[in-house]
């Protein structure tokens, strides 16, 4: 057996125990959260030893940091650009909280816990800027200025927000259309508030 035959096989051995801790420790975090996973439930359940799991992560951020990235990858988020071809405000707004909402049932069971445990985290950072830049797509069309402007794209903040999203399917039990009715709703309320109509 050749030595580049060795090392071949050497290093897909380590990447496919690496991919094992990270797998084992998405599970762990969005079934007992991350606040709860420890290194040695990420090797029991990897089937490693802990030392193992040390060679690849030096500490627990470092796996939170492998998982999100591998986590993000399988459920990649909605590409706000592409509602840039819609040009009509209201229909922009509609498709694009479709979509989120989709998204937020998607990932329910990893971002219950995530939001719930580390929401502040660096690792979350990126989760957060993407609704924020989301927020920007969806509110451009209405080309609203000044106060009127900030009105807006913190009803459209709002509305796009997992934790609203939650509240609204899971704790007033409201069905998926529904939920997307009520936070158009405020949307539109919002846009509305920046044209009053004037009374005779």
């Amino acid at each position: 057996m050749s030595r580049p035959y060795k090392l071949k096989k050497r290093a897909e051995h380590r990447d496919a125990v690496r991919q094992r801790i990270v797998d084992a420790a998405i599970k762990l975090h969005q079934t007992i959260g991350p606040n709860a996973t420890s290194m040695a439930d990420i090797a029991k359940k990897a089937r490693v030893g802990r030392v193992t799991v040390y060679r690849h992560f030096a500490d627990p951020d470092a796996v939170a940091r492998a998982c999100s990235g591998q986590y993000f990858a399988r459920h990649p988020p909605p590409d706000a650009l592409q509602w840039a071809a819609i040009a009509d405000p209201r229909a922009r707004l509609r498709a694009g909280l479709a979509q989120a909402h989709a998204y937020h049932r998607s990932t329910e069971a990893m971002m219950t816990r995530v939001l719930a445990e580390v929401r502040e985290h660096p690792v979350v950072a990126p989760y957060h800027a993407l609704w924020r830049a989301t927020a920007e797509v969806l509110a451009a069309p209405f080309a609203l200025k000044g106060a009127a402007a900030i009105r807006l794209r913190a009803a459209i903040g709002l509305a796009l927000s997992f934790d609203v999203w939650r509240i609204l399917i899971r704790e007033q039990g409201l069905s998926d259309e529904q939920a997307l009715s009520v936070v158009l709703r405020l949307c539109v309320a919002a846009q509305e508030d920046a044209h009053p109509t004037t009374s005779r």
